[in-house]
């Protein structure tokens, strides 16, 4: 029986359960379990169920299914070949014989005792006469629940010990528990306490009980989260901002030569309004790949410093950096405001010369890097953060840079389009302005699903596509052959010399994120530059750089990419004015990865695509949200508990109402499980 030390609390280690020592404590540390808390709210990644055993007889054939059986015989070990060795273990009930397998598996065979009782799950093979089971989930017959639970593991880490472990924890916590709901939620919609969900999600008495249980613990994650996102927008409203007056912005929107969409034009109304509010805006611009939201971000830079206040404006990468100076630069020049560029690059004398000026309020726009976050960088009059990208980068480092003004202005901006039941959940203390059309002119790219067979026919159209003076991208998974589970993957340091033999008068380059930073810059300056004919690449290039002459894309082993991932690869190209192509090479046959690829094919709108992806993969941990600041959801699945997500926003509502602060005393278990959130995501100091 499992057990526990006399002085083991919820916040204890894991070391404080008996036997699990150093080496364990490891493992579990690898899974982001260090505390018995935590190792509670590890919640199974599935079941087996025993609770509805067949007889042998009756059994169907290859179809997984549970017997109950009586061990009757051992025998030797049967050597079959090299490296492979069969223990057969004779078992039957009331109605027929069946024999055990067991391969390369003696201390299985054995831990069979002579006369006891089993419960076996597997598929049944053989005929009439002769039927076997081969390597079964095994339970004991006595004392053992039904419905048993399987974790998510780690080399070195089994089923078994956890099971062991998760007891000793739930005996801890039976001790300790604290409810988290006021009763009267519990008593209208007759949930189970907070102790006995988490009993019941890891060792249920039937499906009945695990489905409520599940229902209470998706309840209580939900409401919680959303009680945290509320209290971080509350503290956002208590700030006092920096309300703007409005300035003349025809000449600035004439400076464009074109005219912005209407959803360019929604998004500006509603930056601008917060802008002039007295509070500080805390906005995310979410747009499709080339939904001009570096015009709209632009526009609110303009706006603020005709207002007399600095911006920065943070990208993920040296090269983007660079991009976004050379596009605003020479547009803000023209209206006699100075942009500078700030990057790990920048030299000793220029970066010292700029953080003067920047001191001093004469650099009106920092357009960097993380170099942005350095201590010595210091603003006059910082009164607008934009962050692109804005997933790349964690909740405290945004938060560095927003210290260096006093309660600025906040725009993150994000090409990666989220479905709204996420975005519901996961920015709830944001608002958001969303980008859902194209700019005129721009021609959808064309995708293309094919075979590996047909690759001589692709590269004769990569030819004429080079003869023509366009430019290629090529993504593989991997970097090289010999990486783990590469075997029938394109590689892309292999590819390249292929290609090179494929294309002698194109020069062909490599990229992948194990470069040097230095390196990888080269390389995609070169092929900004139109130097590069065919660019080679893992998927470092996904938030990258515009590159207009560059028409195709082609990705190899395209059933390795979740799709969201894919339209992020495919937003690489139509950028300028030709037309452009996606060609997805993958000889996969999963229903799943079809589905994806078909997606791919008959879509260009980022948000059907983030919809299906949800459908297909779950919320996980979907476009970085933890770098939001909120953690991943353990329990509650966005597509299926959609009722659950709007029934939490409804009891969030009605609780605040109430109670603000949180703080009654039935209220204090919600108030602790949203501060618990929010600590554990880095967003309180």
């Amino acid at each position: 029986m499992a057990s526990v030390s006399q002085k083991a609390t919820l916040s204890s280690p894991l070391s404080a359960l008996n036997g699990v020592g150093e080496k364990r404590v490891a493992l579990y540390r690898k899974l982001g379990l260090n505390t018995i808390q935590d190792l509670t709210e590890y919640y199974p990644r599935s079941y087996l169920d025993f609770s509805h055993a067949v007889d042998i007889l009756n059994a169907p054939l290859h179809c997984p299914c549970t017997l109950r059986v009586r061990i009757l015989a051992h025998h030797p070990g049967q050597y079959i070949r090299k490296g492979l060795t069969v223990y057969k273990v004779e078992a039957a009930d009331d109605t027929a014989a069946l024999t055990i397998l067991f391969y390369n598996s003696p201390y299985r065979s054995r831990a069979l005792e002579l006369g006891r009782e089993y419960l076996l799950y597997g598929k049944i093979e053989g005929d009439l006469l002769r039927r076997t089971i081969s390597s079964p989930e095994v339970l004991e017959a006595e004392n053992c629940h039904a419905i048993q639970p399987i974790y998510s593991l780690t080399e070195g880490l089994f089923n078994k010990g956890v099971i062991t472990n998760m007891k000793a924890a739930l005996q801890v916590t039976g001790e300790q528990s604290e409810e988290r709901f006021p009763q009267w939620i519990i008593h209208r919609f007759s949930l189970f306490s907070h102790i006995r969900a988490l009993e019941q999600i890891h060792f249920p008495d039937n499906a009945e009980t695990l489905e409520k249980a599940r229902e209470r613990l998706s309840l209580e994650e939900l409401l919680g989260m959303q009680l945290a996102l509320r209290k971080l927008g509350a503290q956002h409203q208590r700030r006092r901002g920096k309300p703007m007056k409005t300035v003349p912005m025809s000449p600035w929107y004439g400076s464009f030569p074109f005219v912005f969409t209407g959803a360019q034009k929604r998004a500006i109304g509603e930056i601008l309004a917060d802008m002039r509010s007295s509070q500080p805006m805390n906005r995310l611009l979410q747009g499709d790949v080339g939904s001009g939201k570096t015009a709209v971000a632009a526009t609110a830079a303009y706006f603020a410093i005709c207002n007399g206040w600095q911006t920065a404006l943070l990208a993920p990468t040296e090269i983007l950096a660079e991009q976004h100076f050379q596009t605003l630069s020479a547009r803000f020049q023209t209206f006699g405001y100075r942009a500078a560029l700030l990057t790990g690059s920048t030299p000793k004398g220029e970066r010292a010369e700029l953080l003067e000026s920047l001191q001093q309020g004469n650099v009106h726009l920092l357009v960097g890097t993380h170099a942005l976050l350095q201590q010595q960088v210091q603003f006059s009059n910082l009164g607008l953060v934009i962050t692109d990208e804005q997933h790349r980068f964690g909740v405290n480092q945004r938060a560095s840079l927003y210290a260096k003004g006093v309660d600025p202005h906040v725009l993150v901006m994000s090409a990666t389009p989220i479905p709204r039941t996420l975005a519901l959940l996961m920015y709830g203390d944001l608002h958001v302005s969303v980008l859902d059309e194209l700019p005129p002119g721009r021609k959808p790219i064309s995708t293309l699903h094919i075979s590996s067979a047909k690759r001589k026919r692709m590269n004769g159209f990569l030819t004429q596509q080079l003869l023509e003076g366009r430019q290629i991208y090529i993504v593989c998974p991997l970097i090289d052959e010999e990486e783990p589970g590469s075997s029938g993957m394109q590689a892309a340091a292999q590819y390249i010399q292929q290609l090179r033999e494929q294309f002698p008068n194109f020069r062909c380059e490599l990229l992948h994120g194990k470069m040097k930073s230095i390196q990888k810059e080269q390389v995609m300056r070169a092929f900004q530059k139109g130097e590069i004919g065919v660019l080679v690449s893992t998927t470092v290039i996904e938030v990258g750089v515009d590159v207009p002459n560059a028409t195709v894309m082609v990705i190899e082993n395209a059933e390795r990419f979740g799709l969201s991932q894919l339209h992020q690869l495919r937003g690489r190209v139509g950028r300028g004015g030709h037309q452009s192509y996606c060609i997805l090479i993958s000889d996969a046959k999963n229903e799943e990865n079809l589905i994806r690829l078909r997606t791919m094919c008959s879509t260009n709108n980022g948000f059907t695509i983030a919809e299906q992806d949800l459908k297909l993969r779950g919320p996980g941990d979907f476009f970085g949200q933890r770098q939001h600041g909120i953690p991943s959801l353990r329990m509650a699945n966005l597509l299926s508990d959609m009722r659950l997500v709007e029934e939490a926003a409804r009891l969030c509502d009605e609780i605040l109402s109430q109670d603000p602060e949180l703080s009654l005393p039935e209220n204090q278990g919600l108030q602790k499980l949203s501060q618990q959130l929010l600590a554990n995501a880095g967003t309180l100091n």
